[in-house]
Order: structure tokens, then C-alpha cells, then sequence
């Protein structure tokens, strides 16, 4: 897996760039009626859904969160409140997600929000070499080292996630 440097790429693209980590860009044909934009990035790019993690705002007690974890699974709220020092977390809301990170919904990548919120990745990526986080936009994916997407985001992992 080699660096790909881009022009004219996805803030998340321009922030790995410029922070020097190695990743893969995995790009995929988006198909609009797709119920689950990660179970399709998981079957278009032939990898297991669990190596595929997507990428959700909460709203806490303590401010805006992120949490990141396998798209075959579910975001524990009370996990990822506990992870992040609150007392509760709620999803939040689309149109904030959106606002918040300069992304739209589909395509929110945990890596070149607008602004750094507090981050936790499922633990269960640790378990692989690679994991796929979207890159920015709809049917576009990158392929990175969890160290490495925690270096970039500043985060700590937890088990956040359930089935």
C-alpha cells in the first residue's frame, strides 16, 4: 500500500497527505438506491463488512463525538459515552453531521472534518492491517492502518460497537 498523493482530492485525502500517512484510495461505483452505504462500499470492493468501518456523529452531554465502528454493526450509545467522559449520547442529527464535518451523510470521513472532535474507534479494527473508512464522498473509500487513522484523528479505540 503506497501514499497516493492527490490533487485537487477530498480534505480527507489532503489531510493524510499532508500528515505523510500511507493509504489506498478505493474508489467504487455508488449506486443512489443503496440502502446501506457501507454494506455496498463492503460487497463493491470485495471485503469483509467488518474491515469496513463508517463513520458517526453523537451529541453528548460533553459536546459533539465521533464514532467510528464495523458497517455490519451498531453503534453502542453507551459505550461511546462512556469512551468520551459523558453521561449519555444521542445520534446527531443529519443536517448537523453534515454541518459539522463538511461532509454529506454517506460519505462523512472521520479524517479532514472541519473541526477535530473527540474520536473513538471500535477496538475491533485493531484486529486488521487495513481498515476502509469513506474518504470524503459517496463511492469513494481509503484504505489505511488503524494506528495511523488514530494518529490522524487523534482518537483512542473502545468497544463501541454492537450487533
Amino acid at each position: 500500500m503506497g501514499r497516493k498523493r492527490t490533487t485537487g482530492g477530498t480534505p480527507a485525502t489532503v489531510s493524510l497527505d499532508r500528515a505523510g500517512v500511507r493509504y489506498e484510495v478505493r474508489p467504487y461505483e455508488h449506486d443512489p438506491s443503496a440502502t446501506s452505504y457501507g454494506l455496498e462500499a463492503a460487497e463493491a470492493l470485495g471485503v469483509p463488512p467488518a474491515q469496513v468501518f463508517k463513520t458517526l456523529l453523537v451529541e453528548t452531554d460533553k459536546g459533539l463525538g465521533v464514532g467510528i465502528v464495523p458497517v455490519d454493526r451498531l453503534l453502542d450509545l453507551k459505550a461511546i459515552a462512556a469512551a468520551l467522559g459523558a453521561k449519555k449520547a444521542t445520534m446527531a442529527e443529519p443536517s448537523v453531521a453534515e454541518r459539522v464535518t463538511g461532509y454529506v451523510v454517506g460519505g462523512i470521513s472521520p479524517v479532514g472534518q472541519k473541526r477535530t472532535l473527540p474520536t473513538v474507534l471500535d477496538e475491533s479494527a485493531l484486529e486488521h492491517g487495513t481498515i476502509l473508512v469513506s474518504g470524503g464522498k459517496r463511492g469513494f473509500d481509503l484504505e489505511v492502518s488503524p494506528d495511523d487513522l488514530l494518529d490522524v484523528v487523534r482518537g483512542r479505540t473502545a468497544a463501541i460497537a454492537r450487533t
